[in-house]
């Protein structure tokens, strides 16, 4: 587990550690009072009951060598695609992979500007490079090598000029008055209350009512098409991709997930339904830091290396072999989003439709999206787990889609109850105790944040919110730098801004 400075999370199977580990990686934003002994206990116990003694197999090579991966590679987004300084980069972007505890053992960064890479030097002499492709954001070359396993593309947007399109489908906003029953001037303090702390580092900020921006602000810098990490919201959006897909009659939640590496006699994988992989309750063999019983005496975790490994991703994550049987055990793993992932792929191949593009035609035009960045592994899979980046409108834009139950301007483009479905409770997760998790979305589920619990939300690390609050018809984006969550000034300020929001905005009545 990581925090700014020299502090470094160390193998501890105690209620308070996994508490910080919640805290510090501001993932699942969970208050302390759901984290009871009883809850941990209840949890521990579940998992062993269904635990098929799978032994444990770690990971291959040098940890450090994961560290400068995802460091290069956090460090080429911010430069070339955010358009950040190295020097604010290196101090405020992307810990998650990098900790200043590892980045102390490595060199500077070495940015080329024009190959576009950033490198940066192992005490061995190892060199770690990302560089940057243009569509597929930056990548990271595997370790001793200097090339990718696929041609990166251009995306072409079919889009007008923004600047000369309303609101969503474009960036000019009507000028009619707002309605007469939202308190405006609470609006406008709880955006200046994402702003209240410096320390929280906020980005961006934007609130939509009724798919109308009510409130925005930017920090210094920062624009309405900046670019901004975004880091596990992007589960959402994988989960979004599939959505389209299952509209397209490609996939059901309901079957078994149609994985090759699955499909041997006798392999209990090939009963994983593709919504126990939405549920983050497939049961995969793979360590990440939000285990109750994390131990990172262990060694490096999966649930990174999928970020930092430099493999084929899509082929790694259908390799693990099964901890528990499907739809048992809820656990926050990146092997689950990695596999919904492939399995878009799967799809989206199977309809003839080119992989990389098929996002932007077939989900991105259609709601107005013109910055959001699908970053991949060397082998050209998206690593939508977390490595993507978009500006704080586009986020708005997706949070609307899903407020207007998947329909964008008289186009279904999410199925009937697929909103709902990533918006309900997992069971797995309610068997733990823990009323937070939908089909790769967070839920308020135990009133851990002041809005109503119907709330649902894309979250990713560092401070990164897209909330949904269907009895309010608002959507609240945050987005920030990295930094601001480490001691929780991210929350904070947001917290005042949900509060006032909340008085701001009247309950919608159907």
């Amino acid at each position: 587990m990581e925090k700014h400075g020299v502090e470094k999370m160390v193998g501890k199977r105690t209620i308070r550690f996994y508490l910080l580990a919640y805290f510090s990686l501001n993932l699942c934003m969970l208050s302390v009072r759901s984290q009871t002994g009883e809850v941990l206990e209840k949890m521990l116990s579940r998992a062993k009951q269904f635990d098929l003694k799978t032994p444990y197999k770690p990971l291959p090579g040098d940890p450090l060598s994961y560290h400068a991966a995802g460091y290069a590679k956090i460090m080429c987004s911010a430069v070339f695609i955010t358009g950040l300084s190295p020097e604010f980069a290196a101090e405020h972007v992307g810990y998650f992979t990098a900790p200043y505890s590892e980045r102390s053992k490595l060199s500077k960064p070495m940015i080329d500007y024009v190959k576009k890479t950033v490198s940066i030097k192992l005490p061995n002499g190892v060199m770690r490079t990302a560089v940057y492709t243009g569509g597929q954001g930056c990548v990271c070359y595997p370790e001793g090598k200097d090339t990718l396993f696929f041609k990166p593309e251009n995306i072409i947007r079919s889009l007008p000029d923004a600047d000369a399109t309303p609101w969503p489908m474009g960036d000019v906003l009507p000028v009619s008055k707002l309605p007469m029953e939202i308190d405006m001037d609470k609006v406008r303090r709880a955006v200046d209350s994402a702003f209240s702390a410096e320390e929280a580092h906020t980005a961006a900020f934007v609130v939509t009512y009724k798919g109308r921006i009510i409130g925005e602000r930017y920090a210094a810098g920062i624009t309405k098409n900046t670019r901004l990490e975004s880091w596990s919201m992007g589960k959402s959006l994988s989960a979004t991709i599939m959505g389209v897909l299952i509209q397209q009659g490609v996939y059901s939640l309901e079957q078994p997930a149609p994985i090759p590496q699955w499909q041997g006699k006798g392999d209990g994988r090939a009963k994983i339904k593709i919504k126990d992989i939405m549920h983050m309750s497939s049961g995969l063999y793979c360590r990440a830091p939000l285990d109750p019983d994390f131990d990172s005496s262990l060694g490096y975790e999966q649930h990174k290396y999928l970020y930092t490994g430099g493999v084929n991703s899509f082929e790694y994550a259908a390799s693990l072999p099964q901890q528990w049987p499907p739809n048992t055990v809820g656990r926050y793993r990146n092997c689950d989003p990695v596999l919904i992932n492939y399995l878009n792929r799967l799809g989206i191949e199977s309809l003839g439709k080119d992989y990389h593009s098929f996002p932007q035609r077939a989900l991105f035009d259609k709601l107005g999206i013109r910055s959001m960045v699908m970053e991949t592994d060397p082998y050209g899979n998206f690593l939508t787990q977390g490595y993507e980046l978009a500006s704080a409108r586009d986020w708005a834009r997706l949070g609307n889609l899903y407020l207007q139950d998947g329909v964008w301007q008289g186009e279904r483009i999410l199925p009937i109850g697929f909103t709902t479905f990533v918006s309900t409770l997992a069971e797995p997760w309610v068997e733990d105790g823990r009323p937070i998790y939908g089909g790769l979305f967070w839920i308020n589920g135990d009133g851990a944040y002041p809005i109503p619990r119907d709330a649902y939300m894309m979250l990713g690390a560092g401070g990164q919110y897209v909330t949904m609050i269907p009895s309010h018809d608002l959507v609240i984006v945050r987005l920030g730098h990295f930094k601001g969550s480490v001691n929780g000034d991210d929350k904070r300020t947001l917290g005042k801004a949900y509060t006032l929001l909340m008085q701001a905005v009247p309950e919608f009545k159907k």
